[in-house]
């Protein structure tokens, strides 16, 4: 009898600690497709990082139509990031862990040259990402979803 009850609580240890194990592997750490609001088309592949707790995307990669400069700048940008190339750009940074999303950031959108605030979730068991950007507060801005990139 006491090894039924052992095996019962290996089982529900098991069945415990599942949803944390999974919870742990939702990371915005990787490679992410980005997608065009207006076509719903892929635009770009961002590489997250995480460096003491902070997570940061550059522009690893541009999805382009033929008609399209295959190397832009950011040439609407006001800051340090004027006329840099828009491939290797860091176009998200200062995000922070809070809960299940990481908050606390900025966006670039290099299309515009406007820096946003900026909060990210991983949703769909890791599958996409779902990237707030907003001024002022998160209602007065637009969501966008990211699909994790295939290596």
């Amino acid at each position: 009898m006491s090894r039924a009850l052992s095996l019962i609580a290996v089982f529900a240890a098991m069945v415990a600690i599942a949803p944390v194990a999974s919870a742990q592997e939702l990371t915005p750490v990787g490679r992410w497709v980005t997608v065009d609001d207006n076509t719903g088309k892929d635009r770009s592949v961002v590489t997250l990082t995480e460096k003491d707790g902070v997570v940061f995307g550059h522009i690893e990669k541009l999805i382009l139509d033929p008609s399209e400069d295959p190397n832009p700048k950011c040439d609407k940008c006001s800051d340090a990031k004027k006329d840099q190339p828009v491939i290797g750009l860091e176009i998200l940074w200062g995000l922070k862990k809070d809960g299940n999303e990481w908050s606390g950031g900025k966006i670039l959108d290099p299309d515009n040259g406007k820096t946003y605030k900026c909060w990210i979730q991983v949703i769909d068991e890791g599958r996409r990402m779902k990237v707030r950007g907003f001024i002022g507060i998160s209602l007065l801005g637009r969501t966008q979803y990211w699909k994790k990139a295939k290596e």
